[in-house]
């Protein structure tokens, strides 16, 4: 199997990137300890467009290790998203948005051309019970999953099939760094 993983980790001076490099780390460790073909992006570093497109057309799975910031992705990989996907938008990643002027049956959104999966592999400074409670103030009820929507849209829009979302919880105030690790471990276990 071919995986990208993607680390979209913008540092801050309170936020150096260190446990999202250790589970990218880990992610392709666990994945070439099981004979699988590996790539990286990091968006501290520069990277090519079409090389970029190119990566996702040979990938079977796409790992992208997101530290959510202010309830979705750091502003670098929105960057990369507007610069590659849009691109990709012409015929490399897509049909544009699936929609034919000779055929009005076919849907926004139907145009993918990809068929791999992808895994979102999220840290969040919220602790674990800020969601799927709606007696909490903020998410009110609100999953993960529910909140990453627009992801999940970017990628179904090409075609994508998504595995289990992982996510690590208080990574801030109380960080449990090793556990999540062994989790993320057992979690790339069961879907490599």
């Amino acid at each position: 199997m071919n995986l990208l993983i993607i680390n979209t980790h913008q540092p801050y001076p309170f936020s150096e990137g260190k446990l999202s490099s250790a589970m990218v780390g880990l992610a392709q460790e666990v994945a070439q300890g099981k004979g699988h073909n590996v790539q990286t992006t990091t968006m501290t570093e520069p990277y090519d467009v079409q090389e970029e497109i190119d990566k996702h057309l040979w990938a079977d799975l796409v790992i992208v290790q997101i530290p959510v910031n202010w309830m979705g992705v750091p502003w670098s990989f929105k960057k990369y998203m507007d610069e590659v996907y849009t691109t990709g938008m012409m015929g490399a990643l897509c049909d544009g948005d699936g929609r034919s002027r000779d055929d009005s049956s076919r849907q926004y959104g139907s145009g993918g051309k990809l068929s791999s999966r992808y895994l979102l592999s999220l840290t969040f400074n919220a602790p674990a019970d800020a969601f799927d409670d709606p007696n909490q103030q903020l998410f009110q009820g609100k999953s993960v999953d529910d909140l990453m929507f627009p992801m999940h849209m970017n990628f179904k829009f090409f075609g994508m099939v998504p595995l289990p979302t992982f996510a690590a919880f208080d990574v801030m105030k109380n960080p449990q760094t090793e556990q999540d690790l062994v989790r993320f471990q057992q979690h790339l276990n069961q879907v490599l």
